[in-house]
């Protein structure tokens, strides 16, 4: 039965046209096709596309068989992106002592470009490796794109439909012990926290992110919202080490009239001395993605950590932006930078 042209679910189909093409560099036309062939299942659609044979295949810039999966961290890094550190820091250290994480919002509700600045988000994954990768604002056929370009993680999503945040899990470091999504109950941007009980050498986690209400007019529901956040890590046993990463949108007078952080929770920027070139995460005069002339720098993007009780196996280390560099097509992969954090780990 065909729709009416102004009908919810017309409206509907062509926003998951819009995302599939996006994604898969093709047109509406090729979107359509695929997305009405498995009943509009974003998912079901992508996995059609990406496994096609080869020689349609113009996803992939390299040839590859039908229904094979891209392992990212082995996969070369692309879109100009060149590494500035050495391969020691870029690599996980074989004894284990080293633990290491990235948390981005990776604006995946924009459409401009977003199969290559996907390209490039996981271009970063595969360069710095890291054990744990907290995103905000994943969209379905970005969420697809990345779990056919990073088989060696595991993918937890905090919502399948419209956008969520998913925490990645590098499988051959992290075991997943179990998953929880908190609800926030006065949401108006379909805001929850996603929190993952995992384990890293031996050291039990508590992992959570979220992405707090956006805009000051909702300050008042971000601030109930981070109170909700710091509940839940102090919630964690005293065993485990906690990490929360998430785009906060947050401002700093907003959590002083929370009351400061609890004592045992840290701001891991402010841990390890407001080091000035990772304070702003949210840059318009440095990132151009948005064209806004105004300058706005903001730290939106922030990660809190709870020690475990027992003198803390796994302390903050270093802390650094990343997606400071345009890609090929003109465009920084997300209007936000990502934040790069390495912890030690004490045997």
């Amino acid at each position: 039965m065909e729709l009416e042209e102004g009908s919810p679910e017309a409206k509907r189909r062509r926003l998951q046209c819009a995302e599939f093409a996006a994604v898969a560099s093709c047109d509406a036309a090729v979107a359509q096709c695929y997305l009405a062939e498995n009943d509009w299942e974003m998912e079901r659609a992508l996995d059609s596309y990406f496994e096609r044979p080869v020689e349609e295949s113009v996803l992939e810039s390299r040839p590859s068989e039908p229904g094979t999966c891209v392992d990212l961290t082995s996969e070369e890094t692309s879109d100009s992106i060149s590494s500035k550190t050495s391969p020691t820091e870029n690599t996980q250290q074989e004894d284990g002592s080293m633990f290491s994480c990235i948390t981005w919002n990776i604006d995946g509700l924009d459409l401009n470009h977003l199969q290559e600045r996907a390209r490039g988000v996981c271009s970063y994954i595969a360069l710095y490796s890291p054990d744990v990768v907290f995103l905000q604002e994943v969209i379905p056929p970005y969420c697809s794109y990345i779990k056919k370009r990073a088989s060696s993680y595991e993918i937890i999503t905090g919502h399948e439909e419209g956008y969520f945040t998913a925490i990645m899990l590098k499988k051959s470091r992290v075991k997943l012990k179990s998953q929880e999504i908190i609800p926030f109950p006065n949401t108006k941007m379909m805001r929850n926290l996603l929190c993952v009980h995992a384990s890293v050498s031996g050291n039990e986690l508590y992992l959570m992110t979220s992405h707090l209400e956006s805009t000051r007019g909702h300050a008042t529901e971000r601030m109930n919202q981070l109170k909700m956040v710091l509940e839940k890590i102090q919630e964690a046993p005293e065993s485990a080490t906690v990490i929360f990463a998430g785009d906060t949108n947050l401002r700093d007078q907003e959590v002083a009239k929370c009351g400061g952080l609890p004592s045992n929770i840290l701001d891991v920027w402010e841990f390890l001395g407001k080091p000035k070139h990772c304070q702003y995460t949210w840059d318009t005069q440095m990132n151009s993605n948005l064209g806004i002339s105004a300058t706005c720098k903001l730290r939106f993007d922030r990660i809190f950590f709870r020690a475990a009780a027992e003198e803390g196996h796994i302390i903050p280390r270093s802390l650094d932006l990343l997606g400071l560099e345009k890609l090929d097509c003109g465009r920084f992969p997300s209007d936000h930078w990502g934040l790069l954090c390495n912890l030690d780990i004490i045997l």
